[in-house]
């Protein structure tokens, strides 16, 4: 009986290697002839340099600008990506530089926050060698519409006095003059990929201030300014790239990452691909996944969120499609049974409805996971 266990992560207790390897103990302590292959996953979110990590890239590490500059601790920080020389391709977070998870509560301020580092990231990658680049847009802080990362690498956004502007997407309503001569040519020997499983356009309604800016500090009048920068930036980008309005701003996946997702398409003329598809791609689940009888995958909740193109339902997809069975383990299951067949699952293993409260699963999950490893070995891998 061959096991793939392809999972992502439980937030905050397990990475999805981590996760992976329990399971495994909790399979091989009921029966130690199996052995389950291991391939963390992840949606192009943060743990997509983890799963590259995991998969066999080497980790580098760089100190970037923060997402809030003015801040003590948050001017500078030590980020990393993944690099894989033998196809000198990076894998790079944009959370690592410019994610929320780096903020507390009280200091999230989308208004300032820059995206700056990031693009110090991609300029770090370039610098080793790199000739392609993966960027995972999920998670960040930010609504500048990739305008840090544009002046980090090389472009400049002035004001009506030819000052440069300051961080942040509250700055963009000064933006005067727009050059990119600066990019550098580096940018057009490189193949850039934007793993991202949203879709929403830049501006608008359902665009990255409206939608995102809430969660990340913005307050209601805010938000309406922030869309309106936004539109400002979008004008003045495609204006400079001479393409007709709207050809990049109302792109899927343009408001990712407050709009990261537009200065990726435009600017660094990066090809937007589910981030499943390439995570897959790159921890080699398409490769392995031929020869697995049974396939387990999971995450920290599973919601409807998860049908929504994240990791275990693209693990799932994919699965059936080779007529697989596919087995979901998770911290909590928050799906009806009808709703979770239908994604493609057919049983799913929970800690907190094995038993465990919500604290418990928290204070020790590597115990409970590995029961559940070893509940999936009794029920489905040894017939006892």
């Amino acid at each position: 009986m061959d096991v793939l266990i392809a999972v992502d992560k439980f937030k905050g207790t397990l990475s999805g290697k981590d996760l992976a390897e329990t399971l495994a103990a909790g399979i091989k302590r009921i029966d130690r002839s199996l052995n389950p292959v291991i391939c963390p996953i992840a949606d192009g979110g943060d743990g997509t340099v983890d799963a590259a990590l995991a998969a066999g890239y080497t980790e580098v590490t760089c100190q970037v600008t923060g997402p809030l500059p003015s801040i003590e601790g948050l001017a500078q920080v030590e980020a990393r990506y993944a690099f894989d020389e033998a196809t000198l391709t990076a894998v790079i977070e944009i959370a690592e530089a410019a994610g929320i998870w780096r903020l507390r509560q009280h200091q999230l301020d989308t208004w300032n926050a820059t995206s700056y580092g990031a693009g110090e990231l991609v300029r770090h990658a370039l610098g080793i060698g790199a000739k392609t680049l993966v960027i995972g847009v999920g998670g960040s802080a930010t609504t500048d519409g990739g305008a840090g990362l544009m002046q980090a690498l090389g472009a400049s956004l002035r004001d009506i006095d030819g000052q440069e502007l300051t961080p942040g997407g509250g700055a963009l309503a000064s933006l005067d003059v727009l050059d990119l001569s600066g990019l550098g040519a580096r940018l057009d020997e490189v193949q850039i990929f934007v793993a991202c499983d949203v879709t929403n356009p830049l501006t608008g309604s359902n665009g990255a201030a409206s939608v995102y800016g809430p969660q990340k500090g913005a307050s209601e009048e805010q938000v309406n300014l922030l869309d309106q920068n936004l539109q400002k930036l979008a004008i003045s980008v495609e204006r400079e790239l001479n393409v007709s309005r709207g050809t990049y701003a109302d792109a899927p996946g343009a408001g990712a990452a407050g709009g990261l997702g537009f200065a990726c398409l435009s600017v660094l003329g990066a090809i937007m691909r589910p981030g499943t598809e390439v995570c897959f791609e790159l921890t080699g689940f398409t490769q392995k996944l031929p020869a697995a009888d049974i396939v387990i995958t999971g995450e920290g909740k599973l919601d409807t969120q998860t049908l929504q193109g994240k990791g275990p339902a693209g693990v799932a997809r994919e699965a059936k499609e080779q007529g697989k069975t596919v087995l979901a383990v998770c911290g909590l299951n928050e799906l009806e049974e009808d709703a979770w067949r239908q994604a493609g699952f057919d049983d799913v293993y929970s800690v907190v409805g094995a038993g465990a409260s919500l604290e418990e699963s928290l204070a020790d999950p590597r115990r409970f996971v590995e029961q559940l490893g070893e509940a999936i070995a009794r029920d489905y891998l040894t017939g006892r």
